[in-house]
């Protein structure tokens, strides 16, 4: 058996220029697989993780039909024995309490349908990390003193609004130095300075006159982020139902502005202080609607919800996966994904494989002949096929795994940066820079199938052989 194994690597490169052609491709095609599949997972693995950490969390609690109908009536009382039964539980990280109301938010120039979130900033800390997300220079996470009401609104709401205003002055011109932005673009960008702009459609619109189509396209986002600033004391009015059906509102100042990478959840959720909704909605101190609930484990997901239910009957707990659907299936179907995307690449594969195969059993007609002849049986022979097949196949897929492994690795530390198409990403809630990512079971996996699509593709070129005559192989040019 040894000998086989041996005469089967040699046989491989016996026609070197063949061999090489056939492993380059089955590296490039493995390369781009596990490449893209990498990619994909991180992709929604980051989805995922940020939907956890600044949207959602990993549990959500509220009274029954809550989240059908949003009526502000339907609030959960009995705050102390609520939030012990639910400490009670092993597995509980955090807590936050929530007051939700449907409501507009009202500029000098345009109004926007909003959820009104009320929180306490210090123990929604502990859940989610919206806090983090705040933007240098527009303010803080409820963290300064302010006699006036104040509100945490997204990016994407504020420039709807045309609170978020854009102009290009001396500051702004020395921080595009500093990014290493062309002096040729930076001198393009003088007439403009002193100039303002109202909202950010119209800051593009006089770009494009001033720049080429390439160049808007290369520097315009990183001018806008750098030209933007939000108005200073900026307010606006938030109005609503209180507890009584009856229309209320309020000027809020803005105490800062998150930017998540999640466009539509910016522009539909705004954040204020739990007693600041209350006293205007006439919501007791001991009530809410809803309990955000981080746990230590997230693979408890499962039964921590059921564990809860039980405590509390009379209350809706729902998981993440029951709150987004969507991305739970995604998450579940990635595996299979993998393994189908992994099955079409290697067939396409082996018919490379099997051609490059056929030729070598059609060229070697007299010597396998030969081989035959002086008493090699048939099952060594085809040991001898399905092995050249599987080190073509292997070297190819190995040498393909190592490539794509380097360049998940250094891609994983430094990301993909598609932010020109930012806006498209943020629109399906997700980062425009992605970091692949892949377990090593995968490449176990990809290793296995890389092996059997060997020995499959083997099978014909291999029968072929073994109906060869070898009295006629012999006589056979």
């Amino acid at each position: 058996m040894n000998m086989i194994w041996k005469t089967a690597w040699k046989n491989v490169w016996r026609n070197k220029i063949r061999s090489l052609v056939v492993i380059s491709s089955v590296t490039i095609g493995i390369f781009a697989g596990v490449f893209s599949i990498a990619l994909m997972n991180g992709m929604i693995a980051q989805r995922i993780y940020n939907v956890l950490d600044e949207e959602i969390s990993h549990i959500q609690i509220t009274a029954k039909d809550f989240r059908i109908n949003n009526d502000p009536r339907l609030i959960i009382e009995n705050r102390r024995e609520t939030l012990s039964k639910i400490r009670a539980v092993n597995g509980i990280a955090a807590i936050s309490e929530r007051v939700f109301i449907t409501g507009m938010a009202n500029s000098a120039y345009k109004s926007a349908g909003v959820q009104i979130i009320g929180i306490d900033p210090e123990s929604e800390k502990q859940v989610l990390g919206l806090y983090k997300k705040i933007i240098p220079g527009t303010g803080d996470y409820f963290e300064k003193e302010s006699k006036f009401n104040l509100v945490l609104i997204g990016m994407e709401l504020a420039k709807e609004l045309n609170i978020y205003r854009y102009s290009v002055d001396s500051s702004a011109i020395s921080r595009l130095k500093e990014k290493k932005l062309p002096e040729n673009i930076i001198n393009k960008l003088v007439p403009l300075i002193g100039k303002r702009f109202i909202n950010e459609k119209q800051f593009i619109k006089k770009m494009n006159v001033v720049f080429s189509p390439g160049e808007s396209k290369k520097y315009g986002l990183l001018i806008r982020e750098e030209a933007g600033s939000l108005r200073k004391e900026a307010r606006l009015m938030l109005t609503f139902l209180d507890s009584d059906n009856n229309q209320v509102g309020a000027v809020f100042r803005i105490a800062g502005l998150y930017n998540i990478s999640n466009s539509v959840f910016e522009k539909s959720n705004v954040f204020v202080k739990n007693e600041d909704i209350k006293k205007l909605t006439g919501i007791s101190d001991s009530s809410f609607h809803q309990l955000v609930v981080k746990l230590s484990d997230v693979d408890q997901i499962e039964s921590i919800p059921a564990a809860l239910a039980e405590k509390l009957p009379e209350l809706e707990i729902l998981s993440w996966k029951k709150i987004q659907p969507e991305l739970a299936i995604m998450s579940d179907l990635v595996k299979q994904f993998y393994l189908v995307f992994g099955l079409i690449i290697l067939a396409a594969l082996s018919f490379g494989i099997i051609n490059t195969m056929l030729m070598v059993v059609l060229e070697r007609t007299r010597e396998l002949g030969m081989l035959t002849a002086i008493g090699m049986n048939k099952r060594k022979v085809f040991s001898m096929i399905m092995l050249e097949s599987v080190f073509l196949s292997l070297s190819g897929g190995v040498a393909g795994m190592i490539a794509g492994y380097f360049l998940i690795s250094i891609t994983a530390k430094t990301g993909i940066n598609l932010s020109q198409y930012s806006e498209g990403f943020e629109a399906l809630g997700y980062s425009s820079i992605v970091y692949p990512q892949i377990t090593a079971g995968f490449f176990v996996i990809v290793t296995i199938l890389i092996i059997l699509t060997g020995v499959f593709s083997s099978i014909y070129p291999a029968l072929k052989a073994l109906k060869m005559n070898p009295v006629e192989a012999i006589r056979s040019e």
